[in-house]
C-alpha cells in the first residue's frame, strides 16, 4: 500500500472520494471554521492518518485482496448520502453515510484482514461529523443542569471565604455579596463549553487506543471522558462565578471563551492521570523479570 504505485492509487481514490462528497465537506467546513464547538473536525482526519502511519508495518504485511461483498456498504452509504441530501436533508446522517462508504471501499479493495486493521481510524472519522443541533441541545441541557448544581454546591461551600451567598434557579446562579450586590450567572451561556464534549471524547478515544493495551482499560478510559469533562466544567463555572465577583465582564464575551479554553488544560492533565493509573495497575508478565535481569 505504501509503495509508489500504491500511494498513487490511494491519491486517485482520495480525489474521487472528495469529488463525490464535496458538498458535505464544504458544509462541514462552514460549520467548523471559527466555531470552537466543532473546530476539532479539522484534526480528526489527521489523527486517523497518524494511527494508520503507526500501523504501517502491519499494513504492509497484509496482501491486498478484492472482497466483492464490500460493494454492499458502498451502495448503502451512497444511497443514504443522496437520500439525506435530496430527500430528508440531514448533515449528520450524510456524514455517517460518508464514513460507511469509506468503510465499504476499504473492504472491497483491500479485503477483510486489512479492514480489521483500519477499522478504528475509519470509525474515528465519525468524530469529525457535526452532531445535529437538536441532539446537542438535549444533551447539553442536561449537562448544564449538572454543572449548575455542582457549581452551586461548590460556591456555597466557599461562601464564608467569598463572603457571598449563591442561589440556584433552574440553570441560573444568583451570587449575592454581603453588600447586597447580585450577580446572575446564566449557565446556559457560561456552560457552552459542554458543547466541546464531543471534542473531549474524540481526544479520549484516541488516547485510550494509543496509550492502553488492554480492551478493558480502553473502555474504562472512554467511559471516564464524560465524567472528567463534566467535573472540570463544574470547576469552570464556579471559577467564572468567583471571577464575576471581581469583574462581571470576565464571565462573558471573549474573556469567558478564553477561560473555557484554559480549563481544557487541567481536563487533559486529569485525563492523563487516569491513563497513568490504569497503566500502573497492570503488571505485564515478565516485566519484573526483565527489570531484574537488567539490574
Amino acid at each position: 500500500m505504501f509503495s509508489p504505485a500504491g500511494v498513487g492509487v490511494l491519491i486517485a481514490l482520495l480525489i474521487s472520494f472528495l469529488a463525490l462528497f464535496w458538498q458535505w465537506f464544504d458544509i462541514q467546513h462552514q460549520f467548523s471554521w471559527g466555531n470552537p464547538d466543532w473546530s476539532h473536525a479539522y484534526l480528526i482526519p489527521v489523527i486517523s492518518a497518524y494511527v494508520i502511519w503507526r500501523r504501517r508495518e502491519q499494513v504492509n504485511q497484509i496482501p491486498l485482496t478484492t472482497f466483492w461483498p464490500g460493494m454492499l456498504p458502498i451502495l448503502v452509504g451512497i444511497a443514504c448520502y443522496f437520500y439525506f441530501t435530496l430527500g430528508f436533508g440531514n448533515h449528520m446522517f450524510r456524514g455517517f453515510a460518508l464514513v460507511l462508504t469509506l468503510f465499504g471501499a476499504v473492504l472491497l479493495l483491500a479485503g477483510p484482514r486489512m479492514t480489521v486493521v483500519l477499522a478504528f481510524p475509519i470509525a474515528y472519522l465519525a468524530f469529525g461529523v457535526t452532531i445535529a443541533e437538536m441532539v446537542m441541545n438535549k444533551l447539553t441541557f442536561q449537562l448544564q443542569l449538572v454543572a449548575s448544581y455542582g457549581s452551586w454546591v461548590l460556591l456555597q461551600a466557599l461562601s464564608p471565604i467569598l463572603q457571598a451567598q449563591t442561589e440556584l434557579s433552574g440553570n441560573t446562579l444568583f451570587i449575592t455579596t454581603n453588600t447586597g450586590r447580585e450577580i446572575p450567572l446564566n449557565v446556559a451561556e457560561a456552560c457552552s463549553g459542554m458543547r466541546m464534549l464531543v471534542a473531549f471524547y474524540a481526544l479520549g478515544v484516541v488516547v485510550a487506543f494509543l496509550s492502553c493495551k488492554h480492551w478493558w482499560q480502553r473502555v474504562a478510559l472512554i467511559l471516564a471522558a464524560g465524567p472528567v469533562a463534566v467535573f472540570v466544567n463544574v470547576l469552570r463555572v464556579a471559577f467564572l462565578g468567583i471571577a464575576s465577583l471581581f469583574d462581571r465582564n470576565l464571565a462573558a464575551g471573549e474573556a469567558h471563551t478564553m477561560i473555557g479554553v484554559l480549563w481544557l488544560v487541567p481536563a487533559f492533565l486529569l485525563f492523563s492521570a487516569i491513563v497513568w493509573a490504569l497503566n500502573r495497575i497492570v503488571h505485564e508478565p515478565g516485566e519484573g523479570d526483565a527489570k531484574g535481569a537488567g539490574a
